[in-house]
């Protein structure tokens, strides 16, 4: 029978001054569909931010490392993007929900037009990368189309011959 290891409560290391409940690696592992070493390996890639660490150095992660992890997996699965063009993406949507937050709050009207103008930019910036990987998907499904094409007429022509080959005078 397999046992969960504790969910440890402790302070969170980047300053949110609330406990919250922390997953030890094997748990993230298993609830996102990566292996540990993936997981180690987004860490020392900069797409996870370092995790918090129990006495004996385990590490233990949020429940926001979890949702990022799953956003890392889907953005690499549905773009087909690298290591790099996720942490861009990922860091940028951190930064547009930070600049909501921001100017969601008493800023004068430059502040928040300042703050909006980034969030812009940003977004622009995540939407030419999932046009480059689109037109890039676009080009592979036409070589990929293409190829079917020849295909199935060099098939289509073969049938036609043995057909040929058969018919009696």
């Amino acid at each position: 029978m397999k046992t969960s290891s504790p969910i440890v409560t402790t302070r969170h290391p980047r300053g949110n001054p609330e406990s919250e409940p922390y997953l030890q690696i094997g748990e993230v592992a298993e609830r996102t569909g990566v292996t540990q070493r993936t997981l180690r390996f987004y860490e020392e890639k900069g797409l996870l931010k370092p995790p918090a660490r129990m006495e004996g150095g385990f590490r233990l992660y949020s429940e926001e490392d979890v949702r990022r992890i799953e956003r890392i997996k889907r953005l690499r699965h549905a773009l087909g993007v690298s290591l790099d063009e996720i942490r861009e993406m990922v860091e940028a949507e951190e930064e547009k929900l930070q600049l909501q937050a921001e100017s969601s709050g008493h800023l004068d009207p430059a502040e928040r037009r300042q703050k909006l103008a980034r969030a812009l930019a940003v977004t622009e910036q995540q939407c030419a990368l999932i046009r480059q990987k689109s037109e890039q998907l676009r080009a592979l499904l036409d070589e990929y189309e293409s190829r079917r094409e020849r295909y199935a007429a060099a098939l289509a022509a073969l049938d036609r011959e043995l057909g040929a080959g058969n018919a009696e005078p």
